[in-house]
């Protein structure tokens, strides 16, 4: 069945943990050799390969004498900022000899969340892949702050896996993949070898676990493997420290956890609107609209707007709420917040004559407009 599941994949996206290719001493560089060498394999395969790569931070730290997680975020920069050079020098170093060539690519949230930039970041990688090299993406934990962090890689290879149209998220993790209980805790804990719907009991089943050296654990696996679903991309969880173990993956082996791809695929720009670009404030709608929007499949329009709140321009992300605060639903914003403050209560036909002029009769339309139900349970 797995090699069925696999038959239709050409471009994937291999997001490597730093518990992957992280040891106490820094980075191992007999796993990075291994792993290169199993990319280096399926690009005779005939496969394209975006890696997404944690592991910056673990490398730089013992030079500042850091055991374990950095505490703040400045040491947390200063160590990313001394590692991510030798991270790409160790994937370079691995994939020379194999004649490849491996090109940095780093990003923020606010990289992707920028649609003019989030077309030139797809652009920068398509190149990439069209000349035969090899994209290694990291998070720019350097410069990012909190507001445009993607949060963690297993999130951020999620969104690339949009970003290039890949056909499958494969996570390479320090654990076999998904189990019915912690197999640290219970020896009697089964492997899931398929999940059909991520749903709610599938998360709790990930537990709270973290990551010694990076911030992801198994619940932030789940929720990329969720995001990459919801684009119709199927995710596995496969044990990246196991020798060959990406070969053994696409020969067909049923190893680690494949989650399959929702069968309601989202399409690509409400993809990014839903997950990648961060709401700067929020609409608080009447029951009319909210019931025009989600049952009626309608776009928000002036007069069913009662009240705002962030601060937001033209072009935004906003949260969509009922009058006692429930969040239903996500879009960009037409208007900026004077504009809004204005108009908001009031008929369409009536925006011109209020403001000068007229964007549209939509304060949010449809076809920008993403609701709960469709990247949740």
């Amino acid at each position: 069945m797995r090699r069925n599941l696999l038959s239709h994949v050409r471009r994937v996206v291999i997001k490597i943990g730093s518990g992957v290719i992280s040891g106490d001493d820094g980075l191992d560089n007999a796993i990075i050799g291994g792993i290169v060498g199993d990319v280096a394999e399926l690009r005779r395969q005939g496969y394209e390969v975006v890696i997404v790569s944690s592991g910056a931070v673990a490398a730089g730290k013992g030079d500042l004498g850091i055991i374990g997680r950095p505490r703040t975020i400045p040491l947390k920069q200063a160590a990313a900022a001394i590692g991510q050079s030798r991270l790409m020098r160790s994937y370079k170093e691995a994939l020379r000899p194999l004649g490849l060539t491996a090109g940095q690519v780093l990003l923020t949230r606010d990289d992707l969340a920028n649609r003019r930039r989030y077309l030139n970041a797809r652009n920068t990688l398509m190149t990439l892949l069209e000349y035969g090299v090899i994209p290694i993406i990291n998070e720019n934990d350097t410069v990012v702050v909190d507001e445009i962090r993607f949060g963690d890689n297993d999130n951020l290879s999620a969104l690339v896996t949009n970003l290039v149209e890949a056909h499958l998220l494969v996570i390479l993790s320090d654990v076999d993949g998904l189990f019915d209980s912690d197999p640290g805790k219970n020896p009697g804990a089964q492997l899931i070898p398929l999940v059909e719907r991520i749903g709610s009991g599938i998360e709790a089943m990930a537990g709270d676990s973290n990551s010694h050296f990076g911030t992801g654990g198994m619940v932030t696996k789940i929720r990329a493997a969720k995001r990459a679903s919801l684009y119709g991309v199927g995710t596995a969880i496969i044990n990246g420290r196991t020798p060959k173990i990406l070969l053994r993956f696409f020969a067909g082996e049923e190893l680690g956890t494949y989650f399959l791809p929702a069968r309601d695929r989202m399409a690509a720009k409400k993809h990014w609107i839903a997950f990648t670009k961060k709401p700067r404030g929020k609409l608080f709608v009447d029951d009319g609209a909210r019931n025009a929007l989600v049952s009626k499949g309608k776009s928000l329009l002036p007069s069913g707007i009662q009240g705002v709140e962030g601060g937001f321009d033209r072009g935004d992300a906003v949260r969509l709420c009922t009058l006692d605060g429930t969040e239903f639903a996500k879009g960009v914003i037409n208007y900026t917040l004077p504009e809004l403050l204005r108009i908001m209560g009031k008929k369409s036909s009536e925006i011109e004559g209020i403001l000068g002029y007229k964007y549209g009769d939509e304060i949010v339309h449809r076809d920008n407009l993403v609701l709960d139900s469709q990247d949740q349970d």
